[in-house]
């Protein structure tokens, strides 16, 4: 068999499973995360072009996690259809060695790796920010997600013409539940009204069109212009309030919120790490200069800079500008100048860390959709000699280890962001360490392709079970004997 013409067979024979598994695992995983956000849409009606878009800006993310176990899963099975039908035996009769296949294989993959990298820098950050976008338009057409703690909330009709507006101490986004609520209504020329309550609930109709806040405890302040006399004062135990055509109409606000670092791409994310990072050196740099500034003043020997310092600090306290925490000792509450630089060190060392976390979430990112692009090569490399180990596993062979690769490395990877994000590891080794790890396991078993037992006729998960059992045994008995 030519060269050219085994390479155009490995491919043809790799890309039907692929399209297979990439339709199939993107389809169960887009199933799974619909119906996870399907609660936010039902009963809102929405237009049928808002929901389609809904569902076109959420595959990105899924092929994002299918692509990869798609390349691992067609691999497996290809090759295991290879061996079982002995075209492997007659490939090394014909003097081409296994790891001669691979050749063409670590090609597939290295394009699948490129295809990833565009993906996750184009394609996947603008769906995501877009997607968030619409999102919280749809949640504004529900005024329960609109409404904000202790500040003065604007509910408007859909028609525009009557405003009611809300303020609560305390908003239970969850429960729906608000305590100590003000609601003010001047929709009529010839009423004002006012109404106080100790708590409240809020419920939509099945329509989501009305809102009716149940509230509890409360009084009415009612003034009629129409008459002198017009001020009236209601008491009451709870008394349901209906608003009206309310949270019906979607208002689309394109590309106007700031972008997360899962909505940026990889120039985004190195800017605004650098951004950080520079800002970062500028508080450490800051902070040591205002630490020897202590230094120099409780030792005695203040520069020209020190003394314009306690100056204008002493001037400020004068004033009053420079407060006196509660709980600081003593020695601090009479000296403003080292109260002062006690107080903006905590600052800056506050700042320094939240500085220190976006740097971090920045860079997990970056080294996160490398990682995940270069797992089409480390799968590709990894599945033609676990095929031949297992050469009679069949389709058994290919879902268990297919399923046990996958759990694995997104345990890791996972672990290891959320290590990441909190400082705890190196953002390129938690996000790397997978993709090494599954590297050097794939790099041993290409080593021993050449040494791989011929393969048996059969198939199927019990046999599969079988040489697991075998070679099992077979690693007890060889330490037994040692």
């Amino acid at each position: 068999m030519r060269i050219g013409v085994l390479t155009r067979y490995l491919i043809r024979l790799h890309i039907g499973p692929f399209l297979f598994a990439l339709s199939t695992m993107t389809g169960l995983i887009f199933l799974n995360a619909v119906v996870q956000r399907m609660d936010g849409l039902i009963g809102k009606g929405l237009p049928w072009r808002v929901v389609v878009e809904f569902l076109l800006l959420s595959l990105p993310h899924t092929i994002a996690l299918s692509l990869p176990m798609s390349v691992l899963v067609a691999v497996l099975y290809a090759f295991s259809e290879l061996t079982s039908s002995n075209e492997i035996t007659a490939m090394s009769a014909g003097g081409i060695r296994p790891t001669r296949v691979l050749v063409p294989l670590l090609a597939m993959g290295a394009v699948a790796t490129c295809v990833m990298l565009y993906f996750n820098d184009r394609v996947l950050p603008e769906s995501n920010h877009r997607l968030k976008n619409l999102l919280v338009d749809i949640g504004r057409k529900s005024p329960t997600l609109e409404l904000r703690e202790q500040i003065v909330n604007e509910i408007r009709t859909e028609s525009g013409l009557d405003v009611y507006f809300l303020t609560a101490h305390r908003i239970d986004q969850v429960t729906n539940v608000l305590e100590e609520v003000t609601i003010f209504d001047s929709n009529s020329a010839l009423r004002r009204r006012t109404t106080y309550a100790a708590r409240g609930e809020m419920a939509f109709n099945a329509a989501k069109t009305d809102l009716y806040l149940t509230l509890y405890d409360g009084v009415v302040h009612e003034v009629r212009t129409d008459r002198a006399d017009g001020f009236q004062r209601l008491f009451f135990d709870k008394q349901i309030i209906p608003l009206r055509n309310v949270g019906n109409e979607l208002d689309r606000r394109f590309g106007g919120s700031d972008r997360s670092d899962r909505e940026m791409g990889f120039a985004l994310l190195k800017q605004n790490s650098n951004e950080r990072r520079s800002e970062l050196d500028s508080v450490r740099l800051d902070s040591q200069a205002k630490a020897l500034q202590a230094v120099r003043l409780a030792l005695g020997r203040p520069l020209d800079e020190d003394s314009t310092m306690v100056t204008a600090m002493l001037a400020q306290h004068a004033r009053g500008h420079v407060g006196i925490v509660g709980d600081e000792p003593s020695f601090l509450a009479r000296d403003p100048v080292t109260q002062s630089i006690v107080i903006s060190s905590r600052t800056r060392a506050s700042r320094g860390e939240s500085l220190d976390q976006f740097v971090n979430r920045y860079d997990v990112e970056i080294h996160k959709k490398l990682a995940i692009a270069f797992a089409c090569m480390v799968f590709t490399l990894m599945g033609p000699p676990l095929a031949l180990l297992f050469p009679t596993g069949g389709v058994g062979m290919v879902a268990v280890v297919s399923s046990g690769i996958f759990g694995i490395y997104w345990l890791g990877l996972i672990g290891g962001e959320s290590l990441a994000d909190r400082d705890l590891a190196d953002p390129a080794v938690a996000m790397w360490l997978a993709n090494f790890a599954f590297l050097m396991v794939g790099l041993l078993l290409v080593s021993r392709m050449g040494h791989a037992n011929a393969p048996l006729r059969g198939g199927g998960l019990d046999n599969f079970v079988s040489a697991l059992r075998t070679r099992f045994r077979g690693a007890r008995s060889h330490e037994a004997s040692a």
